[in-house]
């Protein structure tokens, strides 16, 4: 492949786009790696990943050859796919893009320049309180290089080289800039994801092969095609009698172990002896297993089939016709629920277990966002919520800071006035709702609610991913951390050391009700242990117990 001197048309720009999403949903991991704080909630990788996927298929789904008109689209699909604080700024920085861009055909070096110029200037714009040693320094400091470059070579492939090398030197002086990446001692988890769309557009200009960083499904993903396979062949209320091939047959063959192996692995000799045993056939392989999925009246014969590759594992074979009904049998037993009636104000949170949306409902909720620390919704999820609300205005309850920006930009594209309550965890969530009123406007429920926030400390506890030093504490990987509004207090190797301890700390004179929310990693049992715990240091204080069901912190507590 040759360089790209002079300029980007649609299908470069259509060959950027997808070689950076590439590149970021194959190093989300690593992005997420990052994470300053050791818990197991580092998403920024997956949420750049699925943000920048998102506009990567509006761009690829726009039929126009005009590079500007594509990156509208791009722009469009990231501000709808935008998670968390890292999804949102890049979605900035490609709406900036796009603007500069608006109208072109084609771009020359100083177009590209110019439009990650102006990407940096509104992702600075997009932040209320800019911090260097973010992704936004590593924006600005590849756009002065762009624009540098520019002045004294019309080479697009040079130019990408400039902004893409200055990126990287960016990123390796975020540990310097930001206090809390130099104690940890890793760069900006943003920017880092940044640098990797900057080195696929850099890889596609200079004519480098990306091919090497297509996307590969794993194990989970081809799960997922399987299962969706399935569902697509058989649903609705069709006549189980009507099922040409009853079995639905699964396998994966260890290609060339066993006994029985007596053939070659081939794929598309492996591909249509299947084909001919029924249909539904999907077949996905590397170069050490391959994974099969088959709709077919003979499931021994496809065993005995892949037998002859290697040997079998992870072997399931159901019976369609009795599945579809039971199916039928169910839907018969279900009656429609009465409708609800559209409420007046949409109460909307963000919430993660179903214990969690329970409470949230008993406190006036109306609408439930599934998500949180280790998936962020998007701002096209906020925004749908809100339109399909049937309400005629609606507040929004992030229940986490990393939420905010996506659900600002919800707001602004809702069809429905629409005001947010900055929460920053689940408890200020439902502290906020204890001044809802259904009955009052929207600008005053949203203000008593703001106010309400600050009457009530928020603890959690969670497990340490990773060894490291923050704050001048050394933590331990595997280590439960007490962390009160967001900053970590304390350690321990226990649970219910960390979380008295915890608590402890949270107390103060004026402290009356003390709540217990209990995760998916703890129990009733535990959480009845820890109420005599913080009796035991102050035995005036009334408790509440509640079953969370939330992933990541075994307790959730709030003390008022």
């Amino acid at each position: 492949m040759e360089a790209i001197e002079t300029l980007v048309t649609n299908e470069v720009f259509d060959q950027m786009v997808q070689a950076s999403a590439d590149r970021l949903k194959m190093n989300a991991d690593f992005i997420n790696s990052l994470n300053v704080f050791p818990v197991p909630d580092g998403d920024t990788g997956t949420n750049m990943s699925l943000s920048l996927e998102s506009g990567a298929k509006y761009e690829a789904n726009d039929a126009s050859e005009e590079v500007g008109h594509l990156a509208g689209s791009l722009a469009k699909g990231l501000l709808m796919g935008a998670r968390g604080n890292s999804g949102v700024i890049l979605s900035q920085i490609f709406r900036g893009f796009a603007k500069s861009v608006e109208g072109k055909e084609s771009l020359d070096a100083k177009d590209l320049a110019d439009a990650v110029a102006n990407g940096a200037k509104t992702a600075y714009k997009a932040v209320m309180k800019p911090t260097e040693g973010t992704i936004l320094t590593v924006v600005r400091e590849a756009a002065k290089a762009g624009n540098e470059a520019a002045l004294t070579s019309e080479n697009l492939a040079e130019v990408m080289q400039a902004i893409d090398t200055a990126a990287q030197a960016a990123l390796k002086k975020t540990t310097e800039l930001l206090p809390v990446l130099k104690e940890v001692g890793v760069v900006d988890s943003g920017g880092q994801g940044l640098v990797f769309v900057f080195d696929a557009f850099n890889d596609v200009l200079n004519g480098k092969d990306v091919s090497e960083y297509q996307h590969e499904p794993d194990v989970t993903e081809i799960n997922e095609m399987v299962e969706a396979k399935h569902h697509q062949s058989v649903q609705g209320k069709i006549n189980p009698e009507d099922i040409k091939y009853g079995y639905c047959t699964q396998m994966m063959v260890r290609i060339g172990k066993g006994l029985q192996v007596s053939q070659e692995f081939d794929y598309d000799t492996f591909y249509n002896y299947l084909a001919n045993l029924g249909d539904s056939l999907l077949v996905i392989n590397d170069d050490e297993v391959v994974k099969v999925h088959v709709h077919t009246e003979h499931p021994g014969d496809v065993l005995s089939w892949g037998q002859q590759f290697g040997d079998l594992t992870k072997i399931k074979i159901d019976n369609m016709r009795w599945q579809q009904e039971e199916i039928i049998e169910q839907d018969d037993s279900l009656t429609a629920p009465e409708p609800k009636e559209a409420p007046e104000t949409a109460v909307i949170a963000i919430s993660s277990g179903d214990g969690i949306s329970k409470l949230f409902n008993s406190l006036g909720v109306t609408h439930i966002i599934s998500g949180g620390q280790t998936m962020n919704p998007s701002t096209a999820d906020i925004a749908a919520m809100i339109n399909n609300s049937g309400a005629k205005q609606a507040i929004v309850l992030p229940n986490n800071k990393n939420i905010f920006l996506a659900a600002e930009q919800a707001v602004e594209v809702a069809e429905i006035p629409t005001k947010i309550v900055h929460s920053r965890t689940i408890s200020q969530g439902m502290a906020a709702m204890l001044e809802f009123d259904p009955e009052a406007e929207l600008d005053e429920n949203a203000s008593a609610m703001e106010d309400n926030l600050d009457t009530v400390k928020s603890g959690q506890v969670t497990v340490a991913v990773r060894d490291t030093k923050l704050d001048g504490r050394q933590i331990r990987k595997d280590d439960y951390m007490g962390m009160i509004d967001g900053k970590i207090v304390n350690t321990a190797a226990n649970l219910m050391e960390a979380t008295t301890e915890m608590v402890k700390l949270m107390l103060d004179e004026d402290s009356k009700i003390v709540t217990i929310i209990y995760g998916k990693d703890a129990n009733q049992k535990q959480a009845g242990e820890l109420e005599q715990a913080i009796l035991a240091i102050d035995e005036d204080l009334e408790i509440e117990i509640h079953e969370g069901d939330q992933p990541v912190y075994p307790f959730l507590i709030s003390v008022e």
